[in-house]
């Protein structure tokens, strides 16, 4: 919030924030650094206090949200230190891998059968965002 409050404060009323102004190199490097040390801390939650309280197949479900999420808070730092790269390949990256991890997580937590539904919608993003990844990593000239 204090972020959005920060932007919206620099820019000109009316104008449109551009992709260093909304999420930079800097801020998908850290953002990307945060989600992969949630993705440890959530993972020793799930070996640790999930573990013997639900089922193999959930515990297995809870560990891909896990994996997923630290596959793509690599990603992040990845597509900070990349540049230049499309401006809608971070905010993609995040929102995927927010959606598909929580979804899965909320599914094992309260056993709610139809979040497993919403995980294909975070997927998705994820995969659009890798793809938008290569394409602007090959289109960009080499220095």
């Amino acid at each position: 919030m204090v972020a959005a409050a920060a932007v919206a404060e620099r820019l000109a009323p009316g104008a449109r924030p551009t992709y260093s102004q909304v999420m930079s190199p800097r801020t998908s490097i850290a953002v990307g650094a945060t989600l992969a040390a949630l993705a440890v801390a959530l993972g020793a939650f799930g070996a640790h206090a999930l573990a013997g309280t639900v089922t193999e197949g959930r515990l297995a479900t809870f560990e891909t949200g896990v994996r997923y999420l630290m596959y793509h808070g690599i990603g992040l730092v990845l597509v900070g230190l990349a540049r230049p790269v499309n401006r809608l390949i971070a905010p993609l990256m995040l929102a995927g891998s927010l959606i598909f991890s929580l979804s899965l997580y909320l599914l094992v937590l309260t056993d709610t059968g139809w979040l497993g539904a919403v995980a294909p919608i975070g997927g998705a993003l994820m995969i659009a965002s890798w793809l938008m990844f290569a394409y602007s990593t090959y289109r960009t000239r080499p220095t």
